[in-house]
């Protein structure tokens, strides 16, 4: 049985999307020490020491068909964090972007539009989804502007939602873009990455 949606890469000016292999793993190791971001309670990062089997993780979930994931490299080829397409609901033509991290030095650059971008063309315009959803902690509000700044629009609070590793309860944050929205949206994120810096 094939596994959907296919595996493919993009390529562009700030980044690119490559299927997440074992030998992405020393790049992974550095861009999860910059910033120390698995000290951040209310995220999922990996600790260094952990890449190894978060990739494992992710690769035994697109063997079972439920993710698709991805290393976000730099123009130079160097993977700094990671992407997903997760909750992938074939018959549905819905899927969720997420368990997205990349290293402290590439955030708040263009690195991560253009990846938003490239999944979202994909995820609309060849694979024909209906839908688009993302995922957040309530409390991570740099997260969440983010998502907003994409121009998802907030669904509503799953409360209770998950319990973390730390023990506390996640209040989950669910956004959405559909595919009527997605030309305004794709018009946007174009636009930003046009943007004089």
């Amino acid at each position: 049985m094939d596994v959907w949606p296919p595996a493919f890469e993009r390529h562009g000016a700030h980044a690119s999307l490559v299927p997440l292999t074992a030998a992405h793993e020393a790049d992974l190791v550095e861009a999860a020490a910059d910033g120390e971001l698995h000290r951040l309670w209310y995220t999922t990062v990996p600790a260094p020491e952990a890449v190894g089997a978060e990739i494992e993780r992710r690769l035994a979930l697109r063997r079972a068909g439920s993710m698709l994931p991805f290393a976000a490299l730099t123009p130079d080829g160097k993977a700094v964090g990671m992407t997903t397409y997760m909750n992938i609901d074939a018959a549905n033509r819905r899927l969720e972007i997420g368990s997205t991290w990349y290293r402290k030095s590439v955030q708040r650059t263009p690195l991560n539009t253009e990846c938003k971008l490239m999944l979202l063309t994909h995820a609309f315009e060849e694979l024909g989804c209906i839908a688009v959803e993302f995922r957040t902690h309530f409390m991570n509000h740099q997260s969440r502007r983010a998502i907003e700044r994409l121009g998802a629009k907030l669904d509503g609070i799953l409360r209770a939602h998950l319990i973390m590793a730390n023990g506390t309860i996640r209040d989950t944050a669910v956004y959405s873009i559909t595919a009527p929205e997605w030309p305004a949206v794709k018009a946007n994120l174009e636009w930003k990455l046009e943007a004089p810096r």
